[in-house]
């Protein structure tokens, strides 16, 4: 006996999803500003507490200003200063294992765990934990970075917003995307690169419902940044530092920009690998548990930055470095072997600090180990050919992106800050260069960059490439399968014994003028099992299959098929040119994938 499925009617109609969309993406973008606005504060209170920390452990005084491009006076405590990073690093060990093990290391790679693996959820703890506790690495002495902690506090209020509003998944993630631009563009007052790192990084689709958010959250921290920071860039390079436009980019210069390219890929990947393994000697092969392990690390830490006092007068390694990248690009720093030994300390001090459990950054001490880099290579080619125009500020500058760019992975990011911290152009056509090169330079040696390694570890891989794929292009005209006919529903099962064993297709299934369903006929069906389906929405031939895999999605229904017409309003039997289901789409997807 035959039998027909009748499942429960649904209603079918043109939805206006553009009007829905608008909608929708005000509100998104009142939110993102409301975390840019936020995201700069949070930069404040870091900046403060950085302050506050550093003035107590080396200057013996209570301050909350903290100049951190100025080095400091020497420390008076002699060779006790060994013990304020051990000292501030048991309390971030405690922070961290007590509260809020996210907070541990740089934070970048826990935001975008967050975001492609739990659903943009960061805790709200987190957000005060990574504050205190980077704040407090960082001003006890470990050599640490202040930017991945704001990205990580910026994120979080992205999250913790989004859950708030109970916003759906894609745009708490979009907020988590905008909070950690937001954290960058506050922190180097660099906004386009804090856009282009969250589109580098962070977000898993760009569009315009994506990329206006975090466009809007980046201008609202730089802009409320100004009013806490001031508006120079991050860091001030002298007008003679660099040649005119057309000298730099003259082609005599281009080999040397592929030497330091090469360099600079080749210590990103050791700065990759020598933190990985930091990690993991720390973590599993010393005895004992997080406290031996920090005492172990930041003890060492201590000695070279007591070692770097007594022979350069500065501690050099501690913190943030900004002071010595700062004398690098004004040329008080430009003795070549000088420079090599103060990369390869800040090396050192960075696996050192990360692996041993201090809380901060990479993006900082990446710059100054670029700056270091790229300043002996410019001394050594000056002293060897000092009438070529070659100097230490010139390829410090270049080595800066080039490190950035490719530890990170971040080619666009790198060159587009490094340009909004010197605001010098000349610095770009040859970043361009040297960036690439570096960035090839440590995927050949090290797959993974500086934020992906430790997910590796895990088991949770990041997409290196986030692009719109060409199948989000194609019409629902070019997919759709087609008409076989209109019946009705007592016309169905010998239509479907006829159509048995032919070209797959779909048959309208008519009630009086309108669209009952529809049901599948051809190749092996069995018109004995037949099921008609109501449950659909309607498009048009033009349609974007991007547009209806949204529809068919975000409808409470989650229909399977999409009718094509072209007919406005509600369409007729005879409007209907083909279907697209969702097998269809899928079978689209596969073989743009496999060209």
């Amino acid at each position: 006996m035959s039998s027909i499925s009748v499942p429960t009617p649904a209603s079918a109609s043109l939805e206006d999803e553009s009007s829905v969309r608008r909608s929708g993406l005000v509100a998104l973008c009142f939110y993102a500003l409301i975390v840019g606005m936020v995201t700069s504060f949070g930069a404040f209170v870091l900046r403060s507490l950085m302050g506050l920390f550093h003035n107590a452990f080396f200057l013996g005084k209570f301050s909350f200003i903290y100049d951190a491009n100025v080095f400091d006076a020497t420390a008076p405590w002699g060779p006790w200063i060994i013990l304020a990073p051990v000292l501030g690093g048991l309390v971030v060990v405690w922070l961290v294992e007590t509260f809020a093990p996210e907070a541990r290391g740089h934070g970048v790679p826990e935001v975008m765990d967050a975001i492609y693996y739990k659903a943009g959820r960061v805790r709200m703890v987190v957000i005060f934990i990574k504050s205190l506790a980077s704040a407090l690495s960082i001003g006890c002495g470990a050599s640490v970075g202040r930017e991945g902690p704001i990205i990580q506090v910026g994120s979080g209020i992205g999250s913790t917003l989004g859950r708030v509003f109970r916003l759906p998944t894609w745009q708490t993630i979009t907020l988590v995307a905008a909070g950690a631009g937001a954290g960058i563009a506050a922190t180097f007052n660099t906004p386009l690169g804090g856009v282009m790192f969250a589109l580098e990084l962070m977000l898993p689709e760009v569009s315009s419902r994506t990329f206006l958010p975090v466009v809007i959250a980046t201008g609202a921290s730089t802009y409320f940044g100004w009013l806490f920071f001031g508006f120079q860039p991050a860091f001030l390079v002298p007008v003679t530092g660099l040649p005119e436009s057309s000298f730099a980019s003259s082609i005599s210069f281009f080999p040397f920009y592929i030497i330091l390219g090469v360099l600079c890929g080749v210590a990103a990947a050791a700065f990759v690998q020598l933190l990985a393994w930091m990690e993991t000697l720390f973590e599993e092969k010393i005895p004992g548990n997080a406290y031996t392990s920090n005492i172990i690390g930041m003890t060492c830490v201590g000695v070279l930055i007591y070692v770097m006092q007594r022979t350069t007068g500065h501690g050099q390694v501690d913190g943030v470095g900004y002071a010595t990248i700062q004398a690098v690009l004004t040329g008080q720093i430009s003795l070549g072997w000088l420079l090599a030994v103060l990369f390869a300390a800040k090396l050192l001090a960075t696996t050192l600090s990360l692996g041993s459990g201090a809380s901060g950054g990479i993006f900082s001490p990446s710059l100054f180990m670029g700056a270091t880099l790229g300043g002996s290579l410019g001394s050594l080619l000056q002293l060897m050919w000092p009438g070529m125009g070659v100097n230490s500020v010139m390829l410090a500058v270049i080595g800066m992106a080039a490190v950035v760019g490719s530890g990170t992975g971040a080619a666009m990011t790198g060159i587009l800050m490094i340009f909004e911290m010197t605001r010098d152009y000349a610095a770009v056509v040859p970043s361009i260069v040297a960036v690439a090169i570096a960035l090839g330079i440590r995927r050949t040696l090290s797959y993974e960059n500086i934020y992906t390694i430790k997910l590796a570890w895990r088991g949770h891989h990041i997409p290196r490439e986030r692009h719109s794929h060409m199948f989000m292009i194609r019409h629902a005209g070019d997919v759709m399968m087609p008409v076989r006919g209109i019946v009705t529903e007592a016309e169905l099962i010998d239509a479907t014994a006829a159509a048995r064993g032919g070209d797959e297709g779909y048959l309208v299934v008519r009630d009086g003028g309108r669209i009952a369903g529809l049901a599948q006929v051809g190749g092996t069906v069995d018109p004995d099992e037949v099921t008609i389906t109501r449950d659909f929405i309607v498009t048009r031939s033009n349609a974007f299959i991007r547009d209806v895999m949204s529809r068919m999605s975000h409808s409470p229904r989650k229909p399977k098929l999409a009718i094509v017409a072209d007919r406005p309003g509600v369409p007729r039997p005879e409007d209907v040119l083909g279907v697209v289901t969702r097998e269809t789409i899928a079978d689209t997807i596969i073989a743009d994938l496999s060209k």
